[in-house]
């Protein structure tokens, strides 16, 4: 009967009185490896579908994410992210009236962020307008382009955003980070029409 490895991590090895079978033997071993080792896939899509039947996660598991450069953990009921590889700011695209680098705080970016195993979005720059109707409505979407699905958040994420005091009689408004991509800033009114609004600093959770 098979033999077991001298580190306790349950490798069958074939024992000398087994019966000779050398794809099984190396088989075995390499399954009994790889379940062990950290496993690499195109997307979670991909490793959903891989890891099924037989070959399905048991805990302890680790597996990387190509599409989001992601290290995940099988905790023996789903995956939880362990760490996210150097994430690139990417600049997001503007809406109609408004334009980059508000009050010289720099592009409108954001970045994928993973905080004790929590992913999470982060954002930085700010935007400015140069005119406002004289009764703008209450809201305006900022980004004319929606994230990407990787960096969207499960539910709606609210948070306050600072904005100038020119032409404002409020400092902060409302960001609405929604499951769709879109960004919507709320607070707007005929006494609402700051110059530029700020993103620095802003962290949603995913």
């Amino acid at each position: 009967m098979p033999i077991t490895d001298d580190y306790g991590q349950g490798i069958q090895i074939a024992a000398l009185t087994d019966q000779p079978d050398a794809g099984k033997l190396a088989r075995d071993i390499a399954n009994a490896l790889a379940r062990r080792s950290v496993l690499s896939f195109a997307s979670a899509s991909a490793r959903a579908a891989t890891l099924v039947g037989a070959a399905a996660p048991v805990e302890g598991m680790l597996t990387h994410l190509r599409d989001v450069n992601r290290l995940d953990h099988y905790d023996g009921s789903t995956w939880v992210a362990v760490a996210t590889g150097a994430s690139t700011w990417k600049t997001i695209s503007l809406a109609s009236g408004w334009s980059q680098n508000g009050n010289s705080n720099g592009t409108l970016q954001y970045r994928l962020l993973n905080i004790s195993g929590e992913e999470s979005l982060q954002f930085r720059g700010a935007v400015e307008r140069n005119s406002y109707s004289s009764s703008p409505p209450v809201s305006y979407v900022i980004n004319s382009t929606a994230l990407p699905s990787a960096v969207r958040p499960s539910t709606l994420r609210t948070v306050l955003i600072p904005c100038s005091d020119i032409s404002s009689s409020r400092i902060a408004l409302k960001l609405d980070v929604r499951t769709d991509g879109i960004l919507e800033v709320f607070g707007f009114s005929s006494s609402v029409k700051p110059p530029w609004v700020g993103f620095n600093g802003t962290i949603v959770s995913l």
